[in-house]
């Protein structure tokens, strides 16, 4: 598709809610014209012959056609490498801030023509829509995990919410129930649904599937959105990130939706559905992916961070230097996994490699600590100057105040007004409005809690005995000495030398 075909494909009868009304045509509306045109321009990127050699490679599912790198399942370290490339260059097109792009459910899409067979008498349909997606780059969107309502309890007893089978038919499965959170699924072809959690021991509820967005019976009721406030509220100039890259969340309802037979992945199979997320290959993939994604975003905000230091006139203070030194740390960090986790592979199936999970996981982790770390920075060193501003663009055509505000609200070293309060309000809808809180709720949580983001890494390296080689590790240290002294032979105990000392103690 190019940017205008993907902007029509939206206009079909899917149902999406916001402030008690359906929106009738998500590509004019105000809380999501813009980021819809933010999202063609990643389509049109690949038809830019600029941009094509890093963005793009020929499909490998028979055609003659060419897709988006991170949509085919890499074959060595050089396809990585160019994944990795091709990820960070639609990232940068949305500055970092588009989290949920087409290219990340490709985490999931790439994975099903190598692992076609984990997925049994549905194997056919993964490797059809493995052709299917890369061929047309289809924008997906995810609800993987169950409504924080009665968690404490096993997913078939809370069958008033969680999505489960009501029946099937030969057309398909009639399906009920909600998921969250499906992140910029308004903007979507596909709503990809799937199990995380707690082991399923009911067969209605192992379902992983791939459902239109327009699907009679699917409902996405929004959030508010930060675009349709920013549109109100102030303009491009006052929320230059709000208003054009909300990838605005919804609570995915199915009301008996049908979802065909072709389209379904998982049925039935208690253990192929619980075992999903650790045998699909989707969350190596989907850390990579998000780690080289906020290595992007955090060059962004410290290249900002860095604007607005010079600006306040801190830039050289010892202390302030420090700490722009450790977001550039961060940002080192983040690229450095990513470089690991595409340099040194894993070996999967049919000759596909993974990238390598156990970089991955630690980017899980780091990213908590990391991401509020780097806005805690922005917040303590730029301070008040974020707030030391006018309202909005408009009190810069009232003479009353307009020399006020080029006396008063200047920068250093000579830096107008409108400049200054230009990269002030771009630094505050980067880390203190609500689009920026909303944004480090993503980075803590979208790649797990912070607590199962640890223990999955425990139990990882538990599983391949990396751990016990750890210990293996300890245990050949220990066996070199004893009571006795050193055991090693190319080692001196010199029992002499502490008899001796022990005669000067005296007795």
């Amino acid at each position: 598709m190019t940017g205008d075909e993907y902007v029509e494909s939206l206009r079909d009868d899917r149902q999406v809610f916001l402030h008690g009304t359906r929106i009738e045509d998500v590509t004019r509306h105000p809380a999501f014209r813009n980021p819809v045109r933010m999202t063609a321009r990643l389509y049109d990127s690949l038809h830019d012959p600029e941009r094509r050699d890093v963005l793009t490679a020929p499909t490998d599912s028979g055609g003659d056609g060419y897709t988006h790198r991170f949509f085919r399942a890499p074959r060595t370290v050089d396809d990585l490498v160019a994944d990795q490339r091709a990820i960070a260059e639609w990232a940068r097109i949305g500055y970092g801030w588009l989290g949920r792009g087409p290219d990340y459910k490709a985490s999931f899409l790439g994975t099903l023509g190598a692992n076609a067979d984990y997925y049994g008498p549905y194997a056919d349909n993964a490797r059809a829509w493995y052709r299917r997606a890369q061929e047309k780059v289809l924008y997906f969107s995810h609800a993987i995990v169950h409504p924080p309502v009665d968690r404490d309890r096993p997913p078939e007893e809370v069958g008033d919410v969680y999505v489960h089978v009501e029946r099937e038919t030969d057309a398909g499965l009639v399906v009920s129930g909600a998921k969250v959170v499906a992140t910029a699924s308004a903007l979507t072809h596909h709503v990809f649904v799937a199990h995380y959690g707690l082991p399923i021991r009911k067969r209605e509820y192992a379902l992983v599937a791939a459902v239109p967005t327009n699907s009679p019976g699917v409902r996405l009721i929004c959030r508010p959105s930060y675009s349709a406030t920013a549109s109100v509220m102030g303009s491009p100039f006052d929320y230059p990130l709000s208003s054009r890259l909300d990838e605005n969340d919804s609570v995915l309802v199915f009301d008996r939706v049908l979802i065909p037979w072709e389209n379904v992945f998982v049925y039935g199979d208690l253990g192929r559905a619980t075992l999903f997320t650790a045998r699909s290959g989707f969350p190596e993939r989907f850390m990579f992916h998000g780690c080289t994604r906020l290595a992007v975003k955090l060059e962004f905000i410290a290249g900002l961070l860095a604007k607005a230091l010079e600006i306040t006139g801190t830039a050289d203070f010892r202390g302030v230097r420090a700490r722009l030194g450790e977001v550039l740390a961060w940002r080192n960090l983040f690229w450095g996994l990513s470089d690991a986790a595409a340099r040194n592979p894993v070996p999967w199936k049919g000759g596909a490699l993974l990238p390598n999970p156990q970089y991955g996981m630690a980017y899980r982790w780091f990213m908590q600590l990391g991401y509020p770390r780097v806005r805690e920075i922005v917040l303590q060193d730029v301070a008040s100057g974020l707030i030391y501003v006018n309202s909005g663009v408009e009190d810069f055509d009232d003479p009353r105040i307009r020399g006020d505000l080029d006396r008063y609200l200047r920068g250093s070293g000579g830096v107008e007004a409108t400049e200054r309060v230009k990269v002030m309000k771009l630094l505050w809808d980067a880390v203190g409005s609500e689009f920026a809180g909303r944004h480090e709720l993503y980075e803590r949580n979208y790649a797990g809690s912070h607590e199962n983001t640890r223990i999955e890494l425990l139990s990882a390296q538990l599983a391949d005995g990396t751990v016990d080689g750890y210990r293996a590790f300890v245990d050949q240290c220990l066996d070199e000495y004893d009571l006795g002294g050193w055991r090693a032979p190319d080692l001196e105990s010199f029992e002499d030398l502490r008899r001796a000392g022990r005669d000067l103690l005296g007795p």
